[in-house]
């Protein structure tokens, strides 16, 4: 039996009313900690930071110091682990301070990532796959699933809203109404994010390092995807971030090169088989067997992950 979702609400809009305890080891009061005494944790939501905006944000606190607290957790050992403010936590290292204002709070590693999630996600500047990945993660502790169970129930939703299997099948309320709550509390449509999101995480890794570094545009990033050849991959891809090509120019691009004679056969061919295929199974015995419903189901999700990462 799984787990059902955590009913507490994520609080989105102050992550510092994360616990609301007001001891002397919770308070909103910034204290003074020593850098010294600060750890960075080992999973942490945002993995690039632009260097020109760092370059301006070292120069921001060399002249003005830190006017906002970062936010850490108390650990264990006599140290502190950073949960909010990495940027001005690395500024002011850079910088030479000593140390650095910061609200405490008392909080377990999950509690600390779920803020840092949130934390990452406010930001005017995320990347489309950095917002994806948190995304997906704030539903994992919110479900209480992995990261595949989460997918794959975000497209059993769609196929259900779009009457391509019954609400019947392998359905969870709890899990639906959850996922709609936070994409709503989110500002996003569940939809959209399955349908231009999703696909994004399947992208080559030399099209993700690039996203995440905010190079390039993920609707470029996705067209340059497309080319199966990786060399012709990676130099369509230097060629669109050095020369600024626009999506139009990409798609041009793509459509002029060559294309091997038997992989335009090897495509027909399939081509055909699918057809066949499907007028198949639509006259089979399959839709009164319900282990045979099920295991087309999930056949349904893998071709719908492929159509959509195209």
């Amino acid at each position: 039996m799984k787990p059902q979702p955590n009913p507490e609400r994520l609080k989105l809009r102050n992550v510092a009313l994360f616990n609301e305890n007001d001891s002397p080891e919770n308070s909103t009061t910034p204290n003074t900690i020593p850098i010294s005494k600060i750890v960075l944790p080992n999973q942490q939501p945002r993995r690039y930071f632009d260097p020109e905006k760092m370059i301006t944000m070292v120069e921001s606190v060399r002249q003005h110091g830190i006017l906002e607290p970062i936010l850490l957790r108390s650990t264990d050992n006599d140290t502190y682990e950073l949960v909010a403010g990495e940027r001005r936590y690395r500024a002011a290292k850079e910088v030479g301070l000593d140390v650095i204002p910061a609200v405490v709070r008392q909080m377990t590693p999950d509690e600390a990532l779920q803020i840092a999630l949130v934390e990452n996600l406010q930001r005017e500047d995320i990347n489309p796959v950095e917002e994806t990945e948190a995304i997906l993660q704030l539903l994992v502790f919110k479900l209480n699933l992995s990261v595949d169970e989460v997918s794959a129930q975000l497209y059993r939703m769609r196929h259900i809203a779009r009457g391509e299997i019954g609400q019947n099948v392998l359905t969870s309320p709890e899990y639906d109404e959850a996922i709609v709550s936070m994409f709503s509390s989110l500002g996003f449509k569940w939809e959209s994010f399955i349908t231009s999101r999703l696909p994004l995480l399947k992208l080559p890794s030399e099209i993700l390092d690039v996203l995440r570094q905010g190079r390039i545009e993920y609707t470029k990033a996705q067209a340059i995807a497309k080319v199966k050849d990786a060399i012709a991959r990676q130099e369509l891809l230097d060629r669109a971030i050095d020369q600024g090509l626009s999506l139009v120019q990409i798609r041009e691009l793509i459509a002029a090169l060559p294309q091997p004679q038997s992989a335009k056969q090897d495509q027909n061919k399939l081509k055909i088989q699918v057809d066949t295929t499907l007028r198949a199974l639509k006259k089979s015995n399959v839709w009164s067997d319900p282990k045979k419903q099920k295991r087309l189901e999930k056949l349904m999700q893998e071709i719908e992950s492929l159509i959509s990462g195209t």
